[in-house]
């Protein structure tokens, strides 16, 4: 069905490939998105506030901060660009 039938926390999930023992990757976006209210939420946050959420460490920490400056190259290359 494709990416965008996925919710925010499924596209999450993947983001973060795996949790931890008895933790899912599913249970980490669930808690995330917990924390931060929604995606947009975790925009921009320093990396040491993402990873203080169980099954974030530092890694998937910068695999979201990396996530949210392509989103932002994107979208100011579709500004630019139309």
């Amino acid at each position: 069905m494709g990416a965008e039938s996925c919710s925010d926390s499924d596209l999450l999930a993947i983001l973060i490939g795996s949790g931890g023992h008895g933790y899912s990757a599913e249970n980490v976006a669930s808690d995330l998105l917990n924390r931060f209210g929604a995606v947009s939420g975790m925009m921009g946050v320093p990396l040491k506030e993402l990873a203080k959420v169980r099954g974030v460490g530092p890694v998937k920490a910068i695999r979201l901060a990396a996530a949210y400056e392509l989103t932002c190259r994107i979208v100011k290359h579709l500004e630019h660009n139309g």
